[in-house]
């Protein structure tokens, strides 16, 4: 059961592929940098790399402007031959774990945590999941985004995130994305002035 959006501290944004989860965390950190710039917001989103109107892969942006690969359907290299492979994409975990993961470091005088995504892709680096439990238990707020379950079965690590005794579980769709947005983002900012 989650607990009263005043109590909790886990806020998660979930909803199909596409919906937008990444563009409303991306929204909601530029609104809280804008309106509140002494704050200390640490973490990551990725993005989609594009060539033309076909993605091709995935790349992590820190959110001090770091950027470098997560995934790609181009890569053909022989190192690429041992990565592990979502759909169409080979992970490169190294890189992705280079970038994340000093970004989810828990430092004295951090006010937030983003993590986007709390995926398949970024589970499997064996550091990655052990990382977001370390912010959980911190006590520092964190907002992160996870995929809806795939054909009734959830990720493991993703379950245990949404089965949080302190998670608030915010549903995307194409009609409520803005709301969504003013939602968390005033959820976040009364949690950090008490």
């Amino acid at each position: 059961m989650a607990a009263t959006p005043s109590a909790s501290k886990c806020f998660l944004v979930t909803g199909p592929p596409g919906v937008g989860k990444t563009t409303l965390i991306t929204r909601v950190f530029e609104a809280l940098r804008a309106s509140h710039p002494q704050i200390t917001i640490q973490g990551f989103y990725t993005r989609e790399v594009r060539e033309g109107s076909d993605r091709v892969g995935f790349e992590v942006v820190t959110l001090d402007g770091m950027r470098g690969p997560l995934a790609s359907s181009k890569i053909s290299s022989t190192e690429s031959l041992r990565w592990p492979t979502v759909g169409k994409y080979k992970v490169d975990v190294e890189s992705f774990e280079s970038l994340a993961l000093p970004q989810m470091q828990v430092k004295e005088g951090t006010n937030l945590f983003i993590i986007d995504e709390v995926g398949k892709m970024e589970l499997y680096s064996s550091s990655f999941f052990p990382a977001v439990l370390r912010i959980l238990d911190s006590n520092v707020p964190f907002l992160a985004s996870i995929p809806i379950p795939k054909f009734g079965r959830d990720i493991p690590g993703v379950a245990r995130l949404r089965n949080h005794p302190g998670a608030t579980i915010f549903t995307l769709d194409p009609g409520n994305r803005d709301a969504m947005k003013d939602r968390i983002y005033s959820q976040i900012v009364s949690l950090l002035q008490n």
